[in-house]
């Protein structure tokens, strides 16, 4: 599932390739999980021009002239490419974009999953890397789910998935099974600070790996998280365990905190 660091590069590249432009074609391939019908979409969108390309949260958001938003969440495997002479028609397009000047993206999903939304409500829940130190301290202190949990919970704040929850909590050496209102002060501190340079690391690689290309994501930059990965940066061996139903993985270089 592309998380944070990902959407964040593809609204970039998008932004860079595709801002300004007016789109002049729109192929709905699956309509099933559009707020609206497909004839209001192609009305509010079609003949616009695109304003900013942004992520928000765990979805993108394409902002169109006249203060139209579509979001689009990509689920579980949906991907984003690139629209071309060379690639016309990719494989389970769920939707098309074609721009003035002959170019555009595809959002491409095998189990067509991947959502778009006309004009969706804001969300409540802070950015992951908006969030305040205190907006933190207070999140966790409310809740005796395993930090792992609060962290990938989109309603206490948003970006945050199942891969980068491992490296975060590795990098500041916390258990991901430590309950979140046990976690002391300082931990909490150092875990706001890891949040910060984790994601902000993994946006600097990715960005230098897909220039203005859609490479889709990236897991090199993964320290701990993925099953061919058998030791950390530190020597320590990488185990793997179910947290609310997907694979987390850590070390023994995580404190647990009851």
């Amino acid at each position: 599932m592309a998380e944070l660091p990902d959407l964040t590069v593809y609204a970039e590249i998008l932004s860079r390739r595709f801002k300004g432009k007016t789109l002049k074609d729109l192929d709905v391939k699956v309509s099933k999980k559009l707020n609206v019908s497909v004839k209001e979409l192609e009305s509010a969108l079609l003949g616009k021009k695109l304003t900013a390309v942004s992520r928000y949260g765990k979805s993108l958001h394409f902002e169109f002239a006249g203060d139209i938003v579509l979001q689009i969440h990509l689920m579980l495997r949906g991907e984003l490419v690139l629209l071309n002479k060379e690639n016309p028609d990719p494989k389970y397009e769920i939707l098309g974009f074609m721009f003035s000047g002959g170019e555009g993206f595809a959002v491409v999903d095998l189990l067509r999953q991947a959502t778009p939304t006309l004009n969706p409500e804001e969300a409540k829940s802070p950015d992951a890397l908006e969030i305040t130190l205190e907006d933190l301290t207070a999140t966790l202190s409310k809740s005796r789910k395993m930090v792992k949990e609060v962290l990938m919970d989109q309603k206490k704040m948003r970006g945050i998935g199942n891969s980068y929850a491992d490296e975060i909590l590795w990098h500041a050496r916390i258990s991901p099974f430590s309950a979140a209102n046990a976690i002391p002060e300082k931990a909490v501190k150092k875990l706001f600070s890891s949040m910060d340079k984790v994601l902000k690391k993994a946006i600097e690689e990715i960005a230098k790996e897909n220039g203005d290309e859609l490479h889709g994501e990236l897991r090199d930059v993964m320290k701990i998280h993925g099953s061919r990965i058998e030791k950390s940066p530190g020597g320590a061996a990488v185990k793997s365990e179910k947290i609310g139903g997907r694979t987390s993985y850590y070390t023994e270089e995580q404190e647990l905190y009851n």
